[in-house]
């Protein structure tokens, strides 16, 4: 990619100049093959190859890898007039979504901070994309999001806009299997050894990274709750919160550079530290497991979900504002601090240790417990054989095939 962007463009931009460099192999592919394919499913940085599926006659879906609300927002957004825009960026008055919960502007998705910015423009286009889709797969499941999932259906409120069905096809998680790289069977043995539910798991995704003086904030405030936890560390960035994506830097052998003097040592006993990645899904469905400090992205989002584990909701960047405000005031399943943490809102060690106490010690952390297997049961029968997950996909198979018989009959002549 190199020579093609500007090094210091936005995780947006680099991702949708990749998209944009791979259409002539994914042409060429597709012209060679002997049996083309029915359809093509791309996902929300991939709506330009849509064309390519128009060029072939295949169907074109979009699967968007989060939730409905976000669906039913980013729809939405290209109708809405401009003096409304300007209530919700400007006065930060609540974005008022027909069919759905308001969204708050604390919990607004990424584009709307920049509308002078190309990626308020692809955000806009992604809303138009959608609603030219032969269908919108969605990772998400009826019981969890009837509301929004009712709003994109019914013709009153967003069903005209969306025109395509959209599927309710999740949750779709990593399977669970042997951890791929070799050294993390010790992050599983030490959690054998550690009492049920008593560990709080700390990560950040696959690139999401916190400024230097939140790092030892956070540090002080495990530090503070006497809990057992697994962190998954990574170098601090003062600039950027998704520094670490698209990148192949790697951390530093030890920690002491970036966290407080003494604290590994003061903290052994009850804290495992693991450098940059973790076999995230093996750890949540460990019985050990008690809590989920998460970014709230929408993947770790269902694998906490899936696994019955509580959350901390410490969101960064993209949707994961709108993804935390359901967590903590729809389903009831994470806590939040009281300001969301930023470049300019630190999380102080106080507060940290609260919200830690709050899960992994107090009631509410077991009434939340009890609420998030609930969601996991939910989840279970929704992609289970006759779930509404289940048979949404089948549904989508049905349609590809019909599509399928349709052009034989086209090629016959009939």
């Amino acid at each position: 990619m190199s020579g093609l962007v500007d090094p210091d463009a936005s995780i947006v931009t680099k991702i949708l100049v990749m998209m944009r460099v791979c259409l002539p192999s994914l042409r060429s592919n597709i012209s060679s093959m002997k049996f083309r394919p029915t359809a093509l499913i791309v996902d929300l940085f991939g709506t330009e190859a849509m064309a390519v599926a128009d060029e072939f006659e295949m169907l074109k879906f979009l699967f968007i890898a989060t939730n409905a609300w976000y669906v039913a927002t980013s729809i939405y957004t290209p109708t809405i007039e401009e003096n409304v825009l300007d209530d919700h960026t400007n006065r930060k008055l609540p974005l008022k979504i027909p069919g759905c919960r308001p969204v708050r502007f604390e919990n607004t998705i990424e584009p709307f901070l920049y509308r002078n910015d190309p990626i308020f423009n692809w955000y806009l286009s992604l809303g138009m994309d959608m609603t030219k889709a032969d269908g919108v797969l969605v990772n998400t499941w009826e019981d969890l999001e009837s509301k929004s999932l009712e709003a994109l259906r019914d013709t009153n409120m967003l069903g005209h806009i969306a025109k395509a069905p959209v599927y309710p096809i999740g949750p779709l998680i990593r399977p669970v299997g042997p951890p791929p790289v070799l050294g993390n069977d010790d992050v599983l043995d030490w959690l054998d050894k550690q009492p049920a539910e008593s560990v709080l798991y700390v990560s950040f995704g696959s690139g999401g990274t916190l400024s230097s003086k939140q790092m030892i904030e956070l540090a002080c405030g495990l530090e503070l709750s006497q809990q057992r936890y697994i962190w998954v560390v990574r170098p601090p960035s003062d600039s950027d919160a998704s520094g670490s994506y698209l990148t192949a830097e790697k951390g530093p052998a030890g920690f002491s550079d970036y966290l407080p003097d003494g604290f590994l040592n003061r903290t052994h006993n009850v804290g495992l530290m693991v450098p940059m990645w973790a076999p995230q899904a093996q750890i949540l469905g460990h019985p050990s497991i008690g809590g989920f400090l998460s970014h709230c992205g929408w993947n770790s989002t269902l694998e906490s979900i899936v696994n019955g584990v509580p959350m901390i909701a410490w969101p960064l960047y993209a949707e994961q504002k709108l993804n935390a405000a359901m967590l903590t005031e729809e389903f009831e399943i994470a806590v939040r601090s009281k300001e969301w943490p930023s470049s300019e809102k630190i999380l102080e060690r106080d507060e940290i240790e609260m919200m830690v106490r709050r899960i992994m010690v107090d009631k509410e952390g077991d009434e939340m417990r009890h609420r998030v297997k609930q969601l996991k049961n939910s989840a279970i029968k929704a992609s289970s054989q006759g779930g509404s997950s289940y048979n949404s996909l089948s549904r989508l198979a049905i349609e590809c095939e019909s599509s399928l018989q349709c052009l034989k009959v086209n090629a016959q002549g009939g």
